[in-house]
């Protein structure tokens, strides 16, 4: 048996693969989806009522779990992400000359509230909010059905994502802090 000697050649393509790995981790690439919820967030259940769509809901708890994030019923969690008031709307931007919709513009909306086992708000009530434009053509309208409704689930999906960007910042540091502001705004002032 014969030994070939490692050349330069042979080891190209996994020195360039080390390299590209090294570079992309280094400048804080992370995949589309995932996101650095913080650890101190655990265990965080999740208050998303029936009346929401159940995608949403379970979009956002996929990212939650893909994060590292432990989910935990209500009575036992330590935060609670409460989401509410979900709605999508969906209105005409553009008329044709003939005085029919040439352009629709979607839009979903959610509330969004992150408190404490003992209901101390770390995250007041927030509206987010995603939309999108498309055009509609009256000639195709199979194929701009199936448009529309690819977009209403993009548009649950980029809401779940703003979700959890939200939650991003919501280090230790930030809930002492909150926690700390939250307790001196509930002592009594002393009037002199």
């Amino acid at each position: 048996m014969r030994l070939v000697p490692l050349t330069l050649k042979t080891l190209r393509f996994p020195l360039v693969a080390a390299l590209t790995a090294a570079v992309v981790s280094g400048c804080g690439f992370q995949l589309r989806g995932t996101s650095p919820v913080p650890a101190a967030l655990q265990p965080l259940a999740i208050d998303c009522p029936n009346t929401l769509p159940a995608r949403f809901c379970e979009s956002v708890r996929e990212q939650l779990s893909m994060g590292g994030i432990e989910l935990q019923p209500k009575e036992s969690a330590d935060y609670v992400l409460t989401l509410r008031d979900y709605s999508q709307d969906r209105r005409a931007s553009a008329i044709t000359a003939q005085a029919s919709a040439a352009e629709y513009i979607l839009r979903h909306s959610v509330t969004l509230e992150l408190l404490t086992a003992n209901k101390t708000p770390l995250i007041a009530a927030t509206d987010l909010t995603s939309s999108e434009t498309y055009r509609y053509d009256e000639t195709n309208v199979l194929a701009k059905q199936r448009e529309e409704e690819e977009l209403q689930q993009q548009l649950g999906d980029r809401l779940a994502q703003q979700v959890i960007f939200r939650l991003v910042p919501m280090t230790q540091e930030r809930i002492d802090a909150a926690l700390n502001a939250h307790s001196a705004d509930q002592k009594p002032s002393e009037s002199p």
